[in-house]
Protein backbone atom coordinates (compact mmCIF):
# COMPACT_ATOMS: atom_id res chain seq x y z
CA UNK A 1 0.00 0.00 0.00
CA UNK A 2 2.86 2.57 0.64
CA UNK A 3 4.67 1.90 -2.48
CA UNK A 4 1.21 2.36 -3.84
CA UNK A 5 1.08 5.64 -2.49
CA UNK A 6 4.14 6.86 -3.02
CA UNK A 7 3.98 6.24 -6.99
CA UNK A 8 0.70 8.21 -7.03
CA UNK A 9 2.74 11.07 -5.39
CA UNK A 10 5.12 10.88 -7.56
CA UNK A 11 2.64 10.95 -10.66
CA UNK A 12 0.57 13.91 -9.32
CA UNK A 13 4.04 15.83 -9.05
CA UNK A 14 5.14 14.88 -12.33
CA UNK A 15 1.55 16.31 -13.99
CA UNK A 16 2.28 20.03 -11.86
CA UNK A 17 -1.19 21.70 -11.77
CA UNK A 18 -3.59 18.86 -12.86
CA UNK A 19 -1.79 16.97 -10.62
CA UNK A 20 -2.32 18.74 -7.27
CA UNK A 21 -5.90 19.32 -8.04
CA UNK A 22 -7.02 15.41 -8.72
CA UNK A 23 -4.86 14.90 -5.55
CA UNK A 24 -6.83 17.48 -3.58
CA UNK A 25 -10.08 15.70 -5.54
CA UNK A 26 -9.16 12.13 -5.31
CA UNK A 27 -8.22 12.63 -1.40
CA UNK A 28 -11.26 14.13 -0.30
CA UNK A 29 -13.46 10.83 -0.64
CA UNK A 30 -11.05 8.25 -0.99
CA UNK A 31 -7.76 7.19 1.26
CA UNK A 32 -4.67 9.25 -0.01
CA UNK A 33 -2.12 11.31 1.38
CA UNK A 34 -3.50 14.69 1.92
CA UNK A 35 -2.83 17.21 -1.10
CA UNK A 36 -1.14 19.22 1.63
CA UNK A 37 2.49 17.61 1.07
CA UNK A 38 2.50 18.35 -3.04
CA UNK A 39 1.16 21.95 -2.40
CA UNK A 40 3.99 22.72 0.01
CA UNK A 41 6.47 21.41 -2.51
CA UNK A 42 5.48 23.22 -5.01
CA UNK A 43 4.77 26.54 -3.38
CA UNK A 44 7.89 26.28 -2.28
CA UNK A 45 9.52 25.42 -5.93
CA UNK A 46 7.25 28.12 -7.26
CA UNK A 47 6.50 30.56 -4.93
CA UNK A 48 5.31 33.12 -7.73
CA UNK A 49 2.26 30.94 -8.44
CA UNK A 50 1.49 30.28 -4.78
CA UNK A 51 -2.17 31.47 -4.96
CA UNK A 52 -2.92 29.89 -8.54
CA UNK A 53 -1.99 26.38 -6.10
CA UNK A 54 -4.14 27.30 -3.57
CA UNK A 55 -7.25 28.07 -5.80
CA UNK A 56 -6.54 25.17 -7.46
CA UNK A 57 -6.52 22.98 -4.34
CA UNK A 58 -9.07 24.20 -2.95
CA UNK A 59 -11.78 24.01 -6.21
CA UNK A 60 -10.69 20.39 -6.50
CA UNK A 61 -10.75 19.40 -2.71
CA UNK A 62 -14.94 21.31 -2.89
CA UNK A 63 -15.59 19.43 -5.77
CA UNK A 64 -14.00 15.89 -4.05
CA UNK A 65 -15.88 16.34 -0.49
CA UNK A 66 -19.04 16.83 -3.24
CA UNK A 67 -18.17 13.70 -4.45
CA UNK A 68 -17.97 12.22 -1.20
CA UNK A 69 -21.18 13.35 -0.58
CA UNK A 70 -23.00 12.34 -3.64
CA UNK A 71 -21.19 8.85 -2.88
CA UNK A 72 -22.72 8.52 0.97
CA UNK A 73 -26.06 9.91 0.34
CA UNK A 74 -26.51 7.40 -2.88
CA UNK A 75 -24.48 4.51 -1.57
CA UNK A 76 -25.33 4.69 2.66
CA UNK A 77 -23.69 2.65 5.21
CA UNK A 78 -23.06 -0.62 3.47
CA UNK A 79 -20.77 1.53 0.57
CA UNK A 80 -19.29 3.53 3.40
CA UNK A 81 -18.13 0.44 5.21
CA UNK A 82 -16.23 -1.54 2.09
CA UNK A 83 -14.65 2.07 1.12
CA UNK A 84 -13.24 2.62 4.90
CA UNK A 85 -13.30 -1.29 6.03
CA UNK A 86 -10.28 -0.32 8.23
CA UNK A 87 -12.06 2.83 9.38
CA UNK A 88 -15.27 1.34 10.65
CA UNK A 89 -15.71 2.69 13.85
CA UNK A 90 -14.99 6.26 12.52
CA UNK A 91 -18.26 6.78 11.01
CA UNK A 92 -19.49 5.99 14.87
CA UNK A 93 -17.52 8.82 15.91
CA UNK A 94 -18.47 11.24 13.01
CA UNK A 95 -21.76 10.65 13.94
CA UNK A 96 -21.56 11.41 17.47
CA UNK A 97 -19.33 14.81 16.66
CA UNK A 98 -22.71 15.62 13.87
CA UNK A 99 -25.58 15.27 17.04
CA UNK A 100 -23.62 17.04 19.22
CA UNK A 101 -21.41 19.84 17.06
CA UNK A 102 -23.60 19.59 13.95
CA UNK A 103 -22.01 21.62 10.89
CA UNK A 104 -19.20 22.76 13.38
CA UNK A 105 -17.87 19.00 13.47
CA UNK A 106 -17.49 19.74 9.16
CA UNK A 107 -15.88 22.96 9.31
CA UNK A 108 -13.41 21.32 12.10
CA UNK A 109 -12.53 18.51 9.78
CA UNK A 110 -12.15 20.41 6.91
CA UNK A 111 -9.21 23.15 8.46
CA UNK A 112 -7.37 20.05 10.53
CA UNK A 113 -5.94 16.90 10.25
CA UNK A 114 -9.41 15.18 11.41
CA UNK A 115 -10.26 12.88 8.34
CA UNK A 116 -12.16 14.70 5.66
CA UNK A 117 -13.19 11.88 3.23
CA UNK A 118 -14.79 10.04 6.11
CA UNK A 119 -16.80 13.23 6.69
CA UNK A 120 -17.38 13.90 3.22
CA UNK A 121 -18.93 10.51 3.11
CA UNK A 122 -20.64 10.91 6.69
CA UNK A 123 -22.43 14.03 5.27
CA UNK A 124 -24.16 12.34 2.36
CA UNK A 125 -24.96 9.48 4.52
CA UNK A 126 -26.75 12.18 7.33
CA UNK A 127 -28.18 13.75 4.83
CA UNK A 128 -26.18 17.23 5.80
CA UNK A 129 -27.46 19.98 2.83
CA UNK A 130 -25.09 19.59 -0.32
CA UNK A 131 -24.93 22.94 -0.94
CA UNK A 132 -24.34 24.29 3.24
CA UNK A 133 -21.38 21.03 2.88
CA UNK A 134 -19.55 22.61 -0.18
CA UNK A 135 -19.89 25.88 1.22
CA UNK A 136 -18.24 25.13 3.95
CA UNK A 137 -15.78 22.62 2.52
CA UNK A 138 -14.49 25.55 0.23
CA UNK A 139 -14.08 28.37 2.06
CA UNK A 140 -12.50 26.15 5.10
CA UNK A 141 -11.21 24.18 2.91
CA UNK A 142 -9.55 27.10 0.94
CA UNK A 143 -8.80 28.73 4.08
CA UNK A 144 -6.12 26.02 5.18
CA UNK A 145 -5.10 25.90 1.55
CA UNK A 146 -4.29 29.46 1.29
CA UNK A 147 -2.82 29.85 4.53
CA UNK A 148 0.05 27.63 3.71
CA UNK A 149 0.25 28.78 -0.10
CA UNK A 150 0.78 32.70 1.33
CA UNK A 151 3.17 31.82 4.38
CA UNK A 152 5.37 29.87 1.96
CA UNK A 153 5.22 32.65 -0.25
CA UNK A 154 6.39 35.25 1.88
CA UNK A 155 8.77 33.01 3.76
CA UNK A 156 9.53 30.65 1.54
CA UNK A 157 13.28 31.22 1.28
CA UNK A 158 13.47 31.34 4.98
CA UNK A 159 11.67 27.93 4.89
CA UNK A 160 13.76 26.64 2.50
CA UNK A 161 16.61 27.26 4.64
CA UNK A 162 15.38 25.55 7.84
CA UNK A 163 13.19 22.74 5.93
CA UNK A 164 14.25 19.66 8.42
CA UNK A 165 12.90 21.72 11.57
CA UNK A 166 9.79 23.40 10.41
CA UNK A 167 9.35 19.24 8.75
CA UNK A 168 10.36 18.36 12.75
CA UNK A 169 7.72 20.42 14.29
CA UNK A 170 5.14 20.08 12.06
CA UNK A 171 5.44 16.48 12.73
CA UNK A 172 5.01 17.23 16.28
CA UNK A 173 2.22 19.58 15.96
CA UNK A 174 0.57 17.07 13.95
CA UNK A 175 1.11 14.08 16.47
CA UNK A 176 -0.62 16.09 19.02
CA UNK A 177 -3.40 16.93 17.70
CA UNK A 178 -4.02 13.44 16.57
CA UNK A 179 -3.73 12.30 19.80
CA UNK A 180 -6.26 15.23 21.27
CA UNK A 181 -8.83 14.06 18.55
CA UNK A 182 -8.39 10.32 19.56
CA UNK A 183 -8.70 11.46 23.36
CA UNK A 184 -12.33 13.30 22.62
CA UNK A 185 -13.67 10.79 20.30
CA UNK A 186 -13.41 8.16 22.89
CA UNK A 187 -14.27 10.35 25.71
CA UNK A 188 -17.39 11.01 23.94
CA UNK A 189 -17.72 7.42 23.19
CA UNK A 190 -16.93 6.54 27.08
CA UNK A 191 -19.96 8.66 27.80
CA UNK A 192 -22.27 7.65 25.29
CA UNK A 193 -21.61 3.86 26.87
CA UNK A 194 -22.46 4.71 30.38
CA UNK A 195 -25.55 6.74 29.02
CA UNK A 196 -26.78 3.56 27.39
CA UNK A 197 -25.68 1.56 30.05
CA UNK A 198 -27.69 3.84 32.96
CA UNK A 199 -30.74 3.79 30.39
CA UNK A 200 -30.67 -0.41 30.39
CA UNK A 201 -30.80 -0.38 34.29
CA UNK A 202 -33.27 2.23 34.71
CA UNK A 203 -35.38 -0.18 32.18
CA UNK A 204 -34.35 -3.37 33.71
CA UNK A 205 -35.72 -1.25 37.24
CA UNK A 206 -39.05 0.04 35.95
CA UNK A 207 -40.15 -3.46 33.89
CA UNK A 208 -39.64 -5.36 37.55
Amino acid sequence: MHDIFLNLQNWFQAHGMLGLGLNAWLESFLILPPPDILLIAMNIAQPQKALQFALVTSIGSAIGGLTGWTLGKIGGRPFFNWIFRKKKDLFKNVEDLYSKWGTIAVVVAAMTPVPYNVFAWASGILNMNWFLFTLISLICRGARFFFISILLMIFGEAIKQNLKLIVLAGSILLVIAYIFIFKFMKKNNTKKEEQITENSKELEKSSV
